[in-house]
């Protein structure tokens, strides 16, 4: 049964469609005032709302734009019998669903909230679908290093506070700054990723801010930039440190102002995006040796997570190994491969310097390779480089 919400401070309106919308089959709940209705809009969820614009306290379009920030994917439809179309307008650009004229045309009210309510199915449906489709990995360790990184995302997920995350190459920083947005308000938004280290110093600007046609040689179409991409998401910059001067420059004050101007433009657009940065680099010794700007460095590191590199919390390594041979194993369509005491010690002890991704290699060319069950001698044979073997001969 929906949940539908009556905001107006009119006794007999109220009293009218709450009769209308029970016999229809709706459970119905009144508000007398806008701010009545917007303690109840926080403290429950609705699966619609009707909205009076003129109100004491607090009117329709001022609720309409908090109720939009609390859960905009609530539709909202605003009732008057003061409005014109310029008042119709105003409420749609400011995200109402639809506008409708006192007295209400029942047929009209009873139309338009049955799309709503379609609205509201395919919403949650969209984000199902999505959730499944990008499913976020989990993050596998009872460690102390990782559980104070799930501790930390749980308390800074739900905030705008921009994050800088640090590590090692192959640690996971990339999964941490997942879970940031998966985690967040932002979920249903995009994550744009931006690896800048990948993107030659002279197109980076072009990357993350967009270009207007002929803004230079290759430009024959106008581009949308990352951080247009990712309005309303998160945008994770990765290698953040690779990132060129003049580039960092524009950072700072997209991240200072919520603005950027796209390359051989001068129109400002506002951009409303969280920024998670992440580098394997120590950016304040980069600071120092004049590669990193110490203003944007303050920006962007709000909040400090570092990931601890997999020689530093072995205790982790049979949960992935395990994890691990599920995931190959059901990769190549084979039965799951088992794997003895010795070889899992084997690699306990090993020195992972390429870290999470290079045990995850390892588990797929041990997968391969061995027989129904890994043994140390399959660990010996096939994870222990040569030159290593020649050194502790020697």
């Amino acid at each position: 049964m929906a949940n539908i919400l009556i905001i107006d401070d009119e006794k007999s309106i109220r009293k009218t469609l709450t009769e209308i919308l029970s016999y229809e089959g709706y459970k119905v709940e009144e508000a007398a005032d806008g701010v009545e209705g917007f303690k109840m809009f926080q403290g429950k969820q609705y699966d619609a709302v009707l909205c009076d614009i003129k109100m004491p306290k607090m009117d329709g379009l001022e609720f309409l734009e908090k109720a939009r920030e609390v859960n905009p994917d609530v539709p909202i439809i605003m009732v008057s019998g003061h409005g014109n179309i310029d008042t119709a307008v105003d409420a749609v650009k400011k995200g109402a669903y639809d506008y409708i004229s006192k007295p209400p045309d029942l047929n009209r009210l009873l139309i338009t909230l049955r799309n709503a309510m379609d609205k509201t199915t395919l919403v949650t449906e969209t984000k199902t679908l999505r959730r499944k489709v990008n499913k976020v990995p989990e993050m596998i360790g009872d460690s102390a290093p990782i559980s104070k990184i799930k501790e930390t995302i749980e308390k800074v997920a739900p905030t705008d506070a921009r994050v800088l995350i640090t590590g090692e190459n192959g640690v996971g920083k990339e999964l941490v700054a997942r879970w940031l947005h998966e985690r967040s308000n932002r979920a249903s938004g995009p994550m744009v990723e931006v690896n800048c280290a990948a993107i030659p110093s002279e197109l980076i600007e072009s990357e993350l801010f967009g270009h207007e046609k002929g803004s230079f040689t290759s430009a024959v179409k106008q581009r949308i930039g990352k951080f247009e991409q990712a309005s309303g998401g998160t945008l994770f910059l990765d290698e953040i440190g690779d990132m060129s001067l003049s580039a960092q420059a524009k950072v700072l004050r997209a991240l200072q102002e919520g603005k950027i101007t796209r390359v051989g433009g001068d129109k400002e657009i506002s951009v409303d995006v969280r920024v998670v940065a992440a580098t394997n680099k120590d950016l304040l010794r980069e600071v120092e040796d004049k590669n990193f700007r110490l203003d944007l460095y303050h920006r962007l590191s709000v909040i400090l997570i570092h990931v601890a590199a997999l020689n530093d919390r072995r205790e982790d390594i049979p949960l992935l190994v395990d994890s691990f041979l599920d995931t190959v194993c059901a990769e190549y369509g084979i039965g799951r491969k088992a794997i003895d005491k010795d070889a899992m010690k084997a690699l306990q002890n090993h020195n992972w310097s390429g870290n999470i991704r290079e045990l995850r290699n390892v588990v797929e060319r041990l997968v391969i390779l061995s027989g129904k069950t890994i043994t140390v001698e399959d660990v010996d044979d096939f994870v222990v480089p040569n030159r290593e073997k020649k050194k502790v001969n020697s």
